[in-house]
C-alpha cells in the first residue's frame, strides 16, 4: 500500500485565531504541549515583543518560536528572505518595510540559531512521507483559494475569485494527516474541527503566489 493510501493522523488540540494577524502564532500554539500554551498565552505580549514582530509573521519568525518551544523543526522556502514583487499585495505592501530587516536578520542567523532553512519547494510526495513517519507541516496558503471538503468554508470565496479575480490572503494553517486522495488539517481561522481538502486543491492554494511555498516541518510525532 503507497503513503498516498494509508491513514495517518496527528491529534492536536485546535486553537482558533483571537486577531486578523494571529494564524501563525495559533498554528503554534496547537502544536505545544498545554503547560507551554499557558506560558505563551499567559505571557502573550511580552513574547511577541520579546521575539520582534508584534503583530506581524513570516515563516521564519514561527521558526524561532518554535525553537523558543523546543520544537524539532525544518523550514522550506524558495525565497530566503523577502520577496518583495510577490509580497506587495494590499496588506503586505503596508508592512514589509518595517518587516524587512527583522526577516533578513534571521534569516542570516537561523544557521547560528540551530534552525534549518532549504530553499527548495515541498512537493507532496515529500508531504505525505513527513506525515507518516515524523509529524504534522505548518503549511502557508492563499486563504481565497482554501475549501474545506467537510464543511465548505470559505467556498464562496473560491468561487467569487474564480469568476472576479483577487488578491492574495496569506494564512497558516496545520496539515495533520491524510486519507486517501485528501489531506487533513487545522485551520485556525475556524472553531474546533478537523478540515479535510482534495491534495490537488489544497497545495494549490499552498503554491499560490505569495506563498513562497512556505512550509515548516514538524519533527515530533502526536499520533
Amino acid at each position: 500500500m503507497s503513503a498516498s493510501e494509508k491513514y495517518v493522523e496527528h491529534s492536536i488540540e485546535h486553537y482558533q485565531q483571537r486577531y486578523n494577524w494571529d494564524c501563525g502564532v495559533s498554528c503554534v500554539l496547537m502544536l505545544l504541549p498545554r503547560e507551554q500554551r499557558e506560558e505563551f498565552l499567559n505571557n502573550f505580549e511580552d513574547i511577541c515583543e520579546d521575539e520582534g514582530f508584534r503583530q506581524s509573521t513570516w515563516t521564519i519568525d514561527l521558526c524561532y518560536l518554535l525553537k523558543r518551544f523546543g520544537i524539532k523543526h525544518s523550514m522550506y522556502t524558495t525565497t530566503l528572505g523577502v520577496n518583495e514583487n510577490c509580497r506587495r499585495h494590499g496588506y503586505y505592501d503596508k508592512i514589509i518595510h518595517k518587516d524587512r530587516d527583522r526577516v533578513l536578520r534571521r534569516f542570516d542567523e537561523a544557521t547560528s540559531q540551530g534552525i534549518h532553512v532549504r530553499k527548495q519547494s515541498l512537493g507532496y510526495h515529500d508531504l505525505l512521507q513527513h506525515l507518516h513517519t515524523s509529524g504534522p507541516v505548518i503549511l502557508l496558503v492563499d486563504a481565497t483559494l482554501l475549501v474545506c471538503d467537510l464543511c465548505k468554508h470559505n467556498k464562496l470565496k473560491v468561487e467569487f475569485r474564480r469568476c472576479f479575480g483577487g488578491s492574495y490572503a496569506g494564512h497558516y494553517i496545520v496539515v495533520v494527516g491524510s486519507r486517501g486522495s485528501k489531506l487533513l488539517y487545522r485551520d485556525p481561522a475556524v472553531s474546533a474541527r478537523q478540515c479535510a481538502a482534495a491534495a490537488r486543491r489544497l497545495l494549490r492554494a499552498h503554491g499560490a503566489a505569495g506563498t513562497d511555498r512556505d512550509a515548516v516541518l514538524v519533527h515530533r510525532d502526536y499520533r
